[in-house]
């Protein structure tokens, strides 16, 4: 998996935070870099540590599913894209705007499951696991932080789109990858 690639799925992963941001930023009403920080630190936290834990759960048994590891790349990226669609085109959540360490520990947590799955799925094709994790934490924290601002200045209508565009990226990632794993057999 190339740079290209990575890059894409730590964008199409950080959705989920850039929304939940942009319903912070949207609930605080007035905020400061402090929130934009907050906010950047744990869901960028977050997003890194989930990938690298599935990433060593998957490192366990991925020898053992070699031959069709394509398909359950595929079939985790779908599943997480497909879930990111729904969501954006389902009922408008409401986020309160409190910046605890319980709010920001749960919604941190809740954001990031699809992020452990890619991890397993990141076993399986062999990444290098650190410059991965390292990515998606950088490219979380700036689009967490910048969500908190945009919220703050548009409100839910970027929360949509954000949500709905990670889906798709995420799934057409899945595709390319289960296309490479059929061709190269």
């Amino acid at each position: 998996m190339g740079i290209i690639e990575l890059f894409m799925i730590a964008v199409g992963l950080s959705m989920d935070a850039f929304a939940v941001s942009v319903c912070k930023g949207l609930s605080l009403g007035k905020i400061s870099w402090k929130h934009m920080g907050t906010a950047g630190a744990w869901f960028g936290g977050f997003q890194a540590l989930m990938p690298l834990i599935g990433y060593l759960l998957g490192r366990s048994f991925a020898d053992a599913i070699t031959h069709f590891d394509h398909w359950i790349a595929f079939i985790l990226l779908a599943l997480i894209g497909v879930n990111m669609i729904q969501e954006a085109l389902g009922k408008e959540e409401h986020i309160d705007a409190s910046m605890d360490i319980h709010s920001m520990f749960l919604l941190a947590l809740a954001t990031s499951i699809d992020a452990l799955a890619v991890g397993v799925t990141f076993a399986f094709m062999r990444i290098d696991i650190l410059p991965a994790v390292c990515l998606i934490g950088v490219i979380t924290f700036i689009c967490s932080a910048a969500g908190v601002k945009i919220g703050s200045l548009f409100g839910m209508r970027s929360k949509t789109k954000a949500e709905f565009a990670g889906g798709v990226i995420l799934i057409l990632i899945g595709l390319k990858i289960l296309l490479e794993g059929i061709f190269s057999l």
